[in-house]
């Protein structure tokens, strides 16, 4: 006769907490996205021209794309952000979730814009300034 499965209660019960303080992270780091949107915006605005990653016509426009693309993030849901990120999930080891959707954002659908000249630099140098305004107004 078959042995019974037996699940392991301790790798349950451990799984678990670590699961519920990932979610509890991100929610914190959406809520305090929610209260710093504008400023956040404007300071990867002026970051990303500063470090002459992106070239525009519009400095406010950018701003206003980003400050867009921030309160879509804030409302989507998790599988539109898992798709979204897709593309630059693997950019480095330990990613920031709101600082991938950002990147992505600018690779995918910011050099579009008409307000945008053209965009220089990897994706990695991207993501890297752009998550270094994330965690400097986000923790």
């Amino acid at each position: 006769m078959g042995g019974g499965f037996n699940t392991n209660y301790r790798e349950e019960s451990l799984i678990s907490r670590l699961e519920s303080s990932r979610q509890s992270a991100w929610g914190r780091q959406l809520a305090q996205l929610s209260d710093c949107t504008e400023q956040l915006a404007q300071r990867l605005a002026l970051k990303l021209v500063d470090a002459k990653l992106i070239e525009t016509t519009n400095q406010r426009e950018v701003e206003d794309q980003l400050a867009h693309a921030l309160e879509e993030l804030l409302q989507a849901e998790d599988f539109d952000i898992q798709y979204a990120i897709s593309p630059v999930r693997n950019l480095v080891p330990r990613p920031n979730r709101i600082s991938l959707w950002v990147t992505a954002f600018i690779i995918e659908k910011l050099i579009d814009h008409r307000a945008v000249v053209d965009i220089y630099g990897t994706d990695e140098e991207i993501y890297n300034v752009v998550n270094g305004e994330v965690t400097f107004m986000i923790r």
